[in-house]
Parts: C-alpha cells; structure tokens; sequence
C-alpha cells in the first residue's frame, strides 16, 4: 500500500492528533462528539491494534512494507521491540528535518530531501529514510530556506517557536544557515506522539 495522499484533517479526526502529518488540531467540540461515538460502538481489541498501527503509519508517512520492515528489524534489536521501532521512525532523516523546524510537517520535509536541499556531513542526501546516527550534522544546502518561513518573520524568532527534541540541537552556522546535531539516539519521553508502540507490535506479531 502506498502512501495516504487524501484529505489530512479526515484522519485527525479519526485517529487524533498526528504531529507529523498536519498542523491542525483536534478540537474540544470534536473531541467530544468522538468520545460519544465511541461510547456507543463496540470496538474489537483488533480494531485497537489497527488503529494504533495507522496512527503510527500516517503520522510518520511510512508505507505498509516499510513499517512491516521495520517491525522485522526491532524484533531482532536489544530492548523493548516498540521503543525500538520508534527510534527507528525517528532517526529517519525527513522526521529528524521536521524535529528541527525546518519544515512544517514530515511531508513537506520529505520533499525537502528529495529534491536535495538537505545535507548531511555536508553531503546531499536525498533518501528520506535515510537513518541518521549520532554526531550526524544536518543542514540546509546553500541558497535552499526553511519549507514554510515567511519573509517578514525573523529567522532566530521562528527557530525558537519549536520546542527541539533532547536527543536533537539547533544552531546556526556562520553565514546564519540553521542546522542541526544528532546528539544522540531518539529516547521515548522526547517522541510527541500519543501513541501504545506495544498495540502495534501486537499487530504485526503473526506477520512476522
């Protein structure tokens, strides 16, 4: 299956809050007409393990055969096999571009890297997916600018309107270029998203 490109408040909606996808918020109002709806719906524990596995999908903008891939690799890891999956999600190169606010969504950061705006140790790399490791230096390439900054906006007031992750440091370089270090590996109180990891390995779990 091949990535959601329809109507992204529709999920929202369905699914919550998802960071990565779109800015827009669930609001209070619908909040509770979905907690009424839900109240009166019998859900499965299997309906439970697929949307915890969609809300993973989207939010990230992973494909099916890539999720399913990454599942097989944090069964194989040291450790708790959904903290581990997260961290892979995390460490990819187009969610670590939005984390440091230099696109407004996951989407928009991966057109950044596919269209080579994006480098790496001062290397173009314009693989989404790439995983990025520790020590690892991200920055804009010369002549390319934040995805969504607008001209009239101050570049150090809009950098620091985003909380960065820990695992994460923003700087500027010295022709006033943003960029970023990857301090470390992605931990689970810096993930934003409200999401059970273990539902979705549950739901991979006959699979692989």
């Amino acid at each position: 299956m091949s990535r959601y490109r329809g109507p992204r408040y529709k999920l929202v909606r369905r699914l919550k809050d998802l960071p990565g996808l779109t800015n827009k918020q669930y609001t209070l109002r619908e909040a509770r007409i979905a907690i009424e709806q839900s109240a009166s719906r019998k859900v499965s524990q299997f309906c439970v393990r697929l949307e915890a596995k969609q809300k993973l999908r989207f939010n990230y903008g992973s494909t099916e055969r890539q999720l399913l891939k990454y599942v097989r690799i944090a069964r194989r890891a040291k450790g708790s096999t959904g903290e581990v999956l997260l961290q892979l999600l995390e460490m990819r190169l187009d969610n670590i571009v939005f984390q440091l606010s230099m696109a407004p969504t996951i989407p928009a950061a991966r057109q950044l890297v596919n269209h080579r705006h994006i480098l790496v140790n001062n290397c173009i790399i314009d693989i989404p997916s790439y995983r990025c490791k520790p020590k690892d230096i991200i920055s804009l390439k010369s002549g390319s600018s934040p995805s969504y900054r607008s001209q009239q906006q101050d570049t150090n007031d809009f950098f620091q309107e985003k909380r960065i992750p820990d695992h994460l440091t923003f700087s500027f370089s010295e022709n006033n270029r943003p960029k970023g270090l990857v301090n470390g590996i992605a931990n689970r109180e810096s993930i934003d998203l409200d999401i059970n990891e273990l539902l979705v390995v549950e739901y991979y779990s006959r699979q692989v």
